[in-house]
């Protein structure tokens, strides 16, 4: 299956200083909802409008749908929707208008235009608004009108940038939870530094770091990749007693107490995690403690984003000093 997304040693540089993109290679399969995760000021936002051919790359090629993508490839853009970051609207116009005047820029008839919008409308949850003024919008309802936007011209790759900036909880939430409602067969590019977005509604995650790629993969591998040989537990009983008996389990390295009741466990890397595991929860048993809960002490997206990070800058910091 070709990538519906493909860079080739992506470049940008402004004034002949600033690498704002660094050799990105990036693929995205169709199908997929791919988040592009990285922090603020970490390139996100200049490879999207490389993507979209807004700007054209230092060096290296955007593909896009197997194609090259450059100013003038409109015929790929109709096939795009896109969402900027804290999109502006025309402020008296309203989502009827507007949606209306969206579907004449990609030519559907009036019926077409119709269907859809008010298709669209009732999605984002604006019914009741769809004759106001867009100067009297909230935010949430601003990003909301953008998706439908977005998706007036029924898109087969759908690119958001930063789509919950700026939201309050309740409204990242009808943003998300409408993202996840998206048809399954549509190919979305979301950019975002909120982590827990990412791990919600993504599928495949790449991580960017000072306009360099460092990991690209499905989110369940990049914690695999990630996962370290060390569990916490939260215990309640005599832990003193325990931690006595839990240096002679085969496999434990070393473990130190977090807490009254928590502790960190270290096992050998090399060693089956699952059997090590289970010859605690016997001691567990054996010594008549109560187990209130037990995780791999690397158990979400935020956890490996921030060991990616740290591992890159200081392999960057090796480089600079070899040099």
């Amino acid at each position: 299956m070709n990538p519906v997304i493909e860079t080739e040693n992506l470049t940008k540089i402004f004034a002949d200083k600033l690498i704002a993109v660094n050799n990105l290679n990036l693929e995205v399969e169709e199908g997929s909802i791919y988040g592009l995760l990285g922090p603020n000021g970490a390139g996100k936002t200049t490879i999207i409008r490389q993507l979209l051919g807004l700007i054209n790359p230092t060096a290296g090629v955007v593909k896009i749908f197997g194609e090259r993508m450059t100013p003038n490839s409109s015929n790929l853009r109709e096939r795009i929707g896109y969402l900027s970051t804290n999109p502006k609207f025309p402020p008296k116009m309203t989502p009827i208008t507007y949606l209306n005047f969206i579907g004449k820029l990609f030519c559907l008839s009036k019926s077409e235009r119709t269907s859809r919008l008010s298709s669209l409308i009732r999605s984002v949850d604006l019914l009741h608004s769809a004759s106001h003024q867009i100067k009297d919008f909230s935010t949430g309802m601003i990003t909301r009108l953008g998706l439908a936007a977005a998706m007036m011209n029924r898109p087969d790759l759908l690119i958001l940038d930063e789509p919950t900036s700026g939201l309050d909880p309740v409204g990242r939430k009808s943003t998300l939870d409408l993202l996840e409602e998206l048809d399954s067969k549509k190919t979305i590019l979301v950019s975002s530094h909120i982590l827990s977005d990412i791990e919600r509604i993504c599928t495949h995650v790449g991580i960017i770091n000072e306009g360099k790629l460092i990991y690209s993969g499905p989110i369940k591998e990049m914690k695999k990749y990630i996962q370290s040989n060390r569990f916490r537990l939260e215990l309640e009983g005599d832990m003193d007693a325990f931690c006595n008996r839990l240096v002679s389990i085969e496999g434990v390295v070393d473990f130190k107490r977090l807490g009254e009741f928590t502790l960190e466990i270290r096992f050998v890397s090399d060693s089956p995690v699952l059997k090590m595991v289970l010859a605690v929860l016997n001691l567990i048993v054996e010594c008549g403690l109560d187990l209130i809960s037990i995780n791999s002490s690397i158990s979400s997206i935020e956890d490996a984003f921030l060991e990616l990070i740290e591992e890159e800058e200081s392999l960057g910091f090796t480089r600079a000093f070899k040099n």
